[in-house]
């Protein structure tokens, strides 16, 4: 059900208070006033505190700067023939025990007189004393059928030329309101950029939108899967699903993948590989910041994790990137925080499993064994990894492609079996310290660094493997049991 069939249903429902939630003001209006005229064929009646009421000159600047007057004057004779008012931001004056007190009493004379007051708000105020009155409802952000029609709508207007299809376009643009769309668009056509920089431009606007948040981060994707050495299941599995959020897929009849949970010691790879799907998939990486969703003061850390789901759904298709989940819901930290982690919890688990949108979720956990049990079961995830320790052939390669980087005209002359032989137990980003700590030692010395600057240097770093060996056993026997697959 879409938002115009859900106010009309609302309105034959006789839900006489509606509260919407939008940041779309203008868009409401229009919608509301082609609902009006379609269901009573009246005009909607609107009112702001600045200007008052508009839309009719008999009654024109009247309730200015007075929202108790605002509600009086629906009930006067002069707006008998007036069906639907829409109060914008009245959200700012609904919790004064006035205010409230006139709109119970405008409930029983709206009903009577088979008429209805719509209250839009970009924030939810409700008090608690008008739960019972008012019904709750939200304006979603335009889907995409609705950004193709405003694209071929200012395509036709701007008379511009179609250099990217409206179906990429309109993919590209979700995640954004009407206007920032047709801004977005005036910006493209005023300074004519191409095609590349069109998609870039959409790309930047979009991380300015998410930035404002301050609960995501949007990287930047600069790694690709060619960048990791090994992991060929995952790579394997990566690809498959590749196109699977395309319209193509959906008519198929494929089921969108919800994500995966990757399990190792750090440097492994988890990380990078978070990075190397989204360059892969050409989806957009957002990064869950969770120091930023557990606030101090009660129900802000639920309403946060809210928030970040929904700007999550907004930005579909997207990847979501939560980096060491295990020390983010971890079952044994339940206790001193008044049950704030648990409801966090509770929501986003849910969420694991309801949601439809085109999220996917890349998970990465250093132990599995202080995430709670619901989140590991199928439907949450739909495999998990665990990211071992390369074996010989990958180091090679990651040793390999970090020289490359460092050294791309000489990087053949360093003797990658001979480092690769001496480095085991070593992770990736462990092999990745060692070439930069030759480094630092042959440049200290005035000299160029060789394959023994690299052996001296991984004969004084400690692999992390040792220091946890313990959990890297546990983990090759949950691979033996079946319950996780190697990567």
């Amino acid at each position: 059900m879409n938002f115009e069939q859900e106010i009309q249903t609302l309105l034959y429902s006789k839900n006489f208070l509606i509260y919407v939630l939008t940041e779309e003001e203008e868009r409401l209006e229009y919608k509301l006033n082609y609902i009006t005229k379609k269901i009573f064929q009246q005009n909607l009646c609107t009112w702001d505190f600045v200007d008052g009421y508009s839309n009719n000159p008999n009654y024109k600047n009247k309730a200015q700067k007075n929202p108790l007057e605002a509600l009086e004057n629906i009930q006067k004779t002069e707006y008998e023939k007036i069906k639907v008012f829409l109060l914008k931001d009245f959200n700012f004056f609904i919790n004064d025990f006035s205010i409230i007190r006139k709109l119970k009493n405008l409930n029983k004379w709206l009903q009577y007189y088979n008429k209805y007051v719509i209250i839009s708000s970009s924030d939810l105020q409700i008090p608690s004393t008008l739960n019972e009155y008012i019904t709750l409802i939200k304006l979603p952000l335009p889907n995409h059928l609705e950004i193709q029609l405003e694209l071929s709508r200012l395509y036709r207007m701007l008379k511009i030329k179609k250099q990217i299809p409206l179906e990429n376009l309109a993919i590209a643009y979700k995640g954004f309101s009407i206007n920032r769309i047709r801004r977005s668009i005036l910006t493209i056509v005023s300074n004519q950029q191409k095609d590349l920089y069109i998609l870039e431009n959409i790309s930047q606007e979009k991380k300015q939108i998410i930035q404002q948040t301050n609960i995501l981060e949007f990287y930047d994707n600069y790694k690709n899967l060619d960048d990791i050495a090994g992991l060929n299941n995952l790579k394997r599995w990566l690809k498959v699903r590749k196109n699977t959020f395309s319209q193509q897929a959906y008519n198929y009849g494929i089921t969108i993948p919800k994500g995966i949970l990757l399990v190792g010691i750090q440097g492994t790879g988890k990380s990078l590989s978070a990075k190397a799907i989204s360059a892969e998939w050409q989806m957009p990486l957002l990064k869950l910041d969770i120091s930023k969703i557990f606030a101090g003061l009660l129900g802000e850390s639920e309403a946060k994790i809210k928030k970040m789901i929904d700007i999550c759904e907004k930005t579909a298709p997207s990847i979501l990137w939560i980096d060491e989940i295990d020390k983010i819901f971890n079952e044994h930290n339940h206790s001193t925080d008044s049950g704030t982690t648990n409801r966090v919890n509770n929501i986003f688990l849910t969420w694991l499993s309801e949601r439809k949108s085109h999220v996917f979720i890349v998970a990465t956990a250093n132990n599995l064994t202080n995430l709670p049990i619901e989140m590991l079961r199928k439907g949450r995830f739909d495999e998990i990894f665990f990211v071992d320790l390369p074996d010989f052939k990958e180091r090679v390669n990651i040793f390999k492609i970090h020289l490359k980087k460092v050294r791309p005209l000489t990087w053949y002359k360093y003797n990658l079996y001979y480092l690769s032989q001496i480095s085991k137990y070593f992770s990736g980003a462990e092999i990745e310290q060692s070439i930069h700590e030759a480094m630092y030692n042959a440049f200290y010395e005035n000299r160029e660094f060789m394959t023994l600057d690299i052996v001296h240097s991984l004969k004084i770093i400690i692999p992390l493997a040792f220091i946890n060996e313990d959990n890297i056993l546990r983990l090759q026997k949950w691979i033996k049991s079946g319950k996780i697959r190697l990567a």
